[in-house]
């Protein structure tokens, strides 16, 4: 039977001070991990920030919000909302299909995306929340 493994959350300033506090003090990464209730995952992950800045370099992290990587261009927004105007009985699949045949059948959005710029526009009905098809 395997051993039950601790689950670490997300780390506070406060643990990641503390983390470096005892490790500084003892010199010894897994007493300063468990004193401070993190992994020695995270112990690693902030130690080249933790050299080039200090305690200070502990208190910023990089915001896990998402990043729009995979938004398409407006010009493809732009020939989803006139596909839309052009023929409104017209579904998020077949103005996909359309787009990916104007485009020798090579996709250039999902179904789903085209009703997500939809939505931004406006042009998307939306459904009460907890009501069904």
């Amino acid at each position: 039977m395997r051993e039950k493994r601790t689950y670490y959350g997300y780390s506070t300033v406060q643990q990641r001070k503390l983390l470096y506090a005892t490790w500084e003090a003892t010199g010894n990464v897994t007493q300063a991990c468990q004193k401070a209730r993190v992994s020695r995952g995270l112990f690693y992950y902030w130690k080249k920030r933790f050299d080039e800045k200090g305690y200070a370099g502990l208190e910023e992290f990089e915001s896990r919000a998402a990043h729009q990587l995979n938004r398409k261009g407006e010009l493809i927004e732009a020939q989803v909302v006139k596909m839309h105007n052009d023929h409104p009985n017209w579904g998020k699949a077949r103005i996909a299909q359309e787009l990916a045949k104007a485009n020798n059948w090579v996709p250039v959005v999902g179904p789903n995306t085209v009703r997500r710029m939809l939505q931004r526009k406006g042009l998307w009905p939306e459904r009460p929340a907890g009501e069904k098809r």
